[in-house]
């Protein structure tokens, strides 16, 4: 859309004390626009909140190293935050987006404008609102393109799509949510998933002429960015009689796998090859859920159609075969075959010196309701925990609480290890009940930092997406069972563990991610299944500013969203 230029010369004003705007091309400006508009899915039509009266929202491009300005214009009826998905964002997360964690929300009626800076990302990653469950609708591509006089590490396709993977209720899914954080029980699963905004004709009739489609010449390789957008469900993917060569992830890149099939988790993003190699025709794109947990989970199948130019449609369009809903195997198959690339032009750094270690348990669990009057097991209502703190959001958001040292929003004392129990054993009923409070991990800048992922077996154990804001990490180890502290570093993969910002933790099992703390500030860390989140499944890490004006946090905005 056009450009406000008003806008955009007090948005810079704002910025300007901090040497921020930029007349280059390496700056690029966008103009996001919330509004409610009527959509039609299955047959129904409801009031979904858009960007740019679109679904998906717009698809940000820059190159490495590039920075976004996004003024974010309010024309919905609640307020609503905007995260950045993998980016690191360093020194400010002052645009990072999370809902009373680095801003307030940005009220109806009003407007704020995101500073996004990219840095070492290379590849897809994506934005999302980080208000309630609004992402259900409010989500777009985020297209990282090499720096120029640079290239791929892999001959250059001769084209491009993005697909990104989505839930649809028909309901409102933040009244859905509130209902179930009242009754205290499971929120209602979604009514069908999506690829770029359409269930598939493989969902009912209403979705015959609407199904996405996704045109190919015969012959060629296209670079596929797949994002998965999902609230709750992990997704396994595949490409009827079509290879897939995974070659990123999380704007990183990989060692390439050719696999028929793949399985990403929510928050997810991953790059693939695909030749369109096959007799020209039709074949479907198809999508449904992993779920490894006695839990409820949408069983539908979305689809879209790889279409060859030219071709006419067969009478019968041939279908992936996709692993079972439940198929742990098949989801582990895929995953432990993900490496960094770690070529010459492509390194990466493992922090080897630890000097701060965090095992952290993730845990479903019950908050105990007076008169056993609520929906959840044993007539309590369902939580979630970190260390068994169940995080709760405050009205004041930390980032403002840190930097003004304003007292009472939350405490520094989130334990660097749990209770410790027979995690992923029998449970008993003393580890099934969390503290609540708004505790968050002090971190020194410039530690290398170990994090250890341990699952549990409490109420319902399942796969859990954990993502770390501000920060991508190295996944050096994943194991099943209670970690060993003496067995499992030996496992670890110090060579090429990925590079990413989105892990599964396994179901009853363990994972452990390294970094280097050298972005200062406030950054969330939760479980990207949304339920899970919404539960407490979550705290926060505020790395220190360093000893120098280009190792600490940039000065706050002229402008944040103000507290209601």
């Amino acid at each position: 859309m056009e450009f406000k230029k008003m806008s955009w010369v007090l948005a810079c004003v704002g910025f300007m004390f901090l040497g921020l705007c930029k007349a280059n091309g390496n700056t690029h400006y966008y103009d996001f626009v919330l509004t409610e508009l009527n959509f039609t899915r299955l047959c129904e039509t409801k009031t979904i909140l858009t960007v740019n009266g679109t679904l998906p929202g717009p698809t940000i491009t820059v190159r490495k190293g590039d920075t976004a300005f996004v003024n974010v214009y309010n024309q919905g009826s609640y307020g609503v935050t905007l995260h950045w998905h993998g980016v690191k964002q360093p020194r400010n997360p002052w645009s990072d987006g999370p809902e009373n964690v680095t801003q307030c929300p940005i009220q109806a009626g009003s407007n704020f404008t995101y500073e996004v800076i990219f840095s070492t990302e290379e590849g897809t990653l994506w934005w999302h609102a980080h208000s309630d469950w609004t992402r259900a609708t409010v989500y777009g591509a985020i297209i990282i393109l090499p720096a120029l006089n640079t290239t791929y590490p892999f001959t250059t396709p001769d084209g491009e799509e993005t697909l990104v993977l989505g839930s649809w209720y028909k309901g409102d899914v933040n009244e859905i949510i509130e209902i179930a954080l009242a009754t205290g029980g499971d929120p209602n699963v979604s009514d069908a998933f999506t690829i770029n905004g359409e269930p598939g004709d493989l969902v009912n009739a209403c979705s015959n002429a609407t199904t996405y489609r996704w045109v190919v010449d015969y012959g060629k390789t296209y670079l596929l960015r797949l994002i998965n957008a999902v609230l709750n469900e992990e997704m396994f993917f595949a490409i009827a009689n079509h290879n897939l060569t995974v070659v990123a992830q999380d704007g990183a890149y990989l060692k390439p796998i050719i696999t028929s099939y793949l399985m990403i988790t929510p928050g997810q993003t991953m790059d693939i090859l695909v030749v369109a190699n096959q007799s020209p025709s039709s074949y479907y794109v198809a999508s449904h859920a992993f779920v490894d947990g006695d839990v409820a989970f949408n069983n539908r199948t979305t689809s879209a159609i790889l279409q060859y130019n030219g071709s006419t449609t067969p009478s019968t369009i041939p279908t992936p075969i996709l692993p079972d809903f439940a198929d742990g195997t098949a989801a582990s198959n895929f995953t432990t075959q993900v490496r960094a690339l770690a070529s010459k032009d492509y390194p990466i750094n493992v922090p080897l010196n630890i000097t701060h270690t965090l095992f952290i348990s993730v845990s479903v669990n019950e908050r105990i309701c007076p008169n056993s009057s609520c929906d959840g097991p044993d007539n309590n209502a369902l939580a979630a925990s970190l260390n068994n703190i169940s995080f709760v959001t405050p009205s004041i958001d930390i980032l403002q609480a840190y930097y003004g040292s304003i007292k009472g929003v939350y405490t520094a004392n989130f334990p660097h290890r749990p209770y410790i129990f027979n995690f992923t054993g029998h449970v008993r009923n003393d580890t099934i009940y969390p503290h609540f409070g708004t505790k968050v991990r002090m971190i020194k800048y410039g530690e290398e930092v170990e994090i250890i992922y341990q699952g549990t077996n409490m109420i319902a154990a399942e796969n859990h997406p954990m993502h770390l804001h501000g920060f991508s990490f190295y996944l050096v180890g994943t194991g099943s069972g209670n970690f060993d502290p003496n067995q499992a570093p030996k496992t670890y993969n110090l060579v090429d563990p990925p590079e990413v910002n989105t892990i599964g933790v396994p179901k009853n099992g363990w994972a452990t991610v390294r970094f280097k703390a050298d972005n200062p500030g406030v950054w969330f860390m939760h479980c990207h299944l949304e339920r899970h989140a919404s539960w407490g499944m979550a705290t926060v890490l505020i790395v220190t500013n360093g000893n120098t004006t280009e190792t600490s946090m940039l000065p706050a905005p002229a402008y944040m969203p103000p507290c209601k």
